[in-house]
């Protein structure tokens, strides 16, 4: 998902009264995709031991009941040469120290899970998960060599791609203005031999491959050459809001049909159309950064001042965001054309993720409101808050045993 919206969100009042038997937790709740900023664990600011302006730290994710995340290894893309990798490289290096950080600091309150079992043990015994997953196989380095060493890190999923074209794969999202060949034309060739590669070596080592991003004739491709479900880790229904990130309804089904799931992502781009905000956020960037004496708007840098925050207060009264009920309307469409056994949820907090409802993880149990106020049972929304996403890898494990 594009970095440029890290925003610092609103608190936006979204109480939900619910009734003492509707108020049980679903046995684990998983986001698979929660970014970090490249200074996490490094500011004290990005201490999420303690209180942060970050959409998740851990307090927020206990207070909210969000048990699980997928910690994400993103890099933006840059060119294909070996300078390109090896500023790839060192970013999503950067980013494993940071996590691993967190993880010595507090090991009292959060632990790795490499595997579904750990989630869970680590469910029973009241401590939170991190998992962590790779956004851009960019970060690569064109070295088939480094998916091990990332597996040996603890990753368990690689996002094939990210906005613009890799070494890997076509991307949702390419690079126009610089001569890459839109979605869908002519010039999109998909999949890549090296990224067939990383599909067969990710099936052989029990890690499951991310779509998400990927463009329509990748994901085709991957659904050709794994031998194990796929994963779209933050994805949306494209028949639902016509967004080029969103997946169409016939790949929704040909993952199902694989035996994969697709996370529905609570992004405001791919749940509602909304020009006159975009045009904002973009203008209140430049002028956060301009104020701040850079060029060029860093989201990192600038997404965390008080004059942002601000500025999106104001642009919430005016182009307000989509709400819970909005993102469970895709997440209905979705189950209906992929099956109840094919969906799971993703926020993509501090990437850009954020709604009316579920502003950060400390609102996690909204969402499960929402999905009760839809008509969703209780073993369905068990099934779209991590047993899906936990079937899934075990089944991408026990395709790498056989």
């Amino acid at each position: 998902m594009p970095k440029l919206a890290r925003l610092a969100l609103l608190a936006l009042p979204f109480a939900v009264a619910l009734p003492a038997h509707a108020r049980q937790d679903p046995p684990i709740t998983i986001d698979t995709h929660v970014d970090i900023p490249f200074t996490y664990m490094r500011e004290a600011r990005f201490d999420v031991g303690k209180a942060t302006p970050l959409l998740v730290d851990l307090g927020k994710m206990e207070r909210g009941g969000l048990n699980a995340a997928f910690f994400v290894v993103w890099v933006p893309q840059h060119a294909l040469d070996a300078a390109g990798y090896a500023k790839a490289i060192e970013q999503a290096e950067g980013k494993y120290e940071a996590i691993g950080r967190m993880l010595m600091m507090y090991p009292d309150r959060i632990r790795l899970a490499t595997s579904p079992g750990q989630a869970m043990a680590n469910r029973k015994a009241g401590l939170l998960s991190a998992m962590i997953g790779i956004e851009n196989a960019y970060s690569l380095g064109h070295d088939l060599r480094r998916l091990d060493a990332a597996y040996d890190r603890g990753a368990r999923y690689v996002g094939l791609v990210h906005v613009g074209n890799n070494d890997l794969c076509t991307s949702s999202l390419p690079d126009t203005e610089h001569g890459e060949p839109p979605m869908n034309s002519k010039g999109d060739h998909g999949m890549s031999d090296f990224g067939r590669q990383v599909v067969a070596r990710a099936n052989a080592l029990g890690m499951m491959v991310d779509i998400s991003h990927a463009s329509d004739a990748c994901v085709r491709d991957a659904l050709a050459v794994s031998t194990a479900p796929l994963l779209a880790s933050h994805s949306g229904a494209r028949a639902v809001l016509d967004h080029p990130r969103n997946l169409p309804d016939d790949l929704l089904r040909a993952i199902a049909a694989k035996g994969g799931v697709i996370q529905a992502v609570a992004y405001k781009e791919f749940l509602k159309h909304d020009p006159g905000r975009e045009a904002a956020e973009k203008q209140l960037q430049a002028e956060v950064a301009h104020a701040a004496g850079d060029k060029e708007y860093d989201s990192d840098k600038h997404d965390y001042l008080p004059a942002m925050a601000a500025g999106m207060a104001e642009i919430q009264k005016k182009f307000p965001l989509p709400t819970v009920d909005d993102y469970v309307k895709q997440i209905r469409h979705m189950v209906d054309v992929a099956g109840i056994d094919h969906v799971g949820i993703a926020s993509d907090f501090d990437g850009g993720g954020g709604i009316t409802g579920w502003k950060d993880a400390s609102e996690t149990r909204n969402v499960t409101a929402a999905l009760r106020r839809a008509g969703f049972s209780d073993a369905e929304i068990a099934k779209i808050w991590g047993g899906n996403l936990l079937r899934v890898w075990r089944e991408v494990e026990r395709d790498a045993r056989h």
